[in-house]
């Protein structure tokens, strides 16, 4: 079975046991805000949704553990700190990263 044609059933069941009743904009078009790219339409989605893609909770993550790594006093503390905003740091960079090669940039 072709996944599409998976996706297809899934769609068809969820509809007939109503998970799709009483959503919100149901029946309502799209919103085709920015260029209309399925990127565009997705990233509108998740918005509506109120989800956050990963790597903007980690850019917040890491400018909060920065604020955090100022305002601490002692070296043992610091050097907690620091690994903290190290590990955020690198856990972004892969985002990043992996984000450039998805879309080869």
């Amino acid at each position: 079975m072709k996944v599409s044609d998976f996706a297809e059933r899934q769609i068809l069941k969820a509809q007939a046991e109503g998970q799709f009743d009483n959503l919100k904009g149901a029946g309502q078009p799209l919103n085709l805000l920015g260029d209309g790219s399925a990127d565009a339409i997705g990233f509108r989605i998740m918005a509506d949704a109120g989800v956050v893609p990963r790597e903007i909770q980690l850019r917040k993550a890491v400018d909060e553990q920065s604020r955090v790594l100022r305002g601490t006093t002692g070296e043992d503390a610091r050097k907690r700190e620091m690994i903290k905003l190290a590990d955020l740091q690198l856990r972004l960079s892969i985002e990043q990263e992996a984000r450039r090669r998805f879309y080869g940039s």
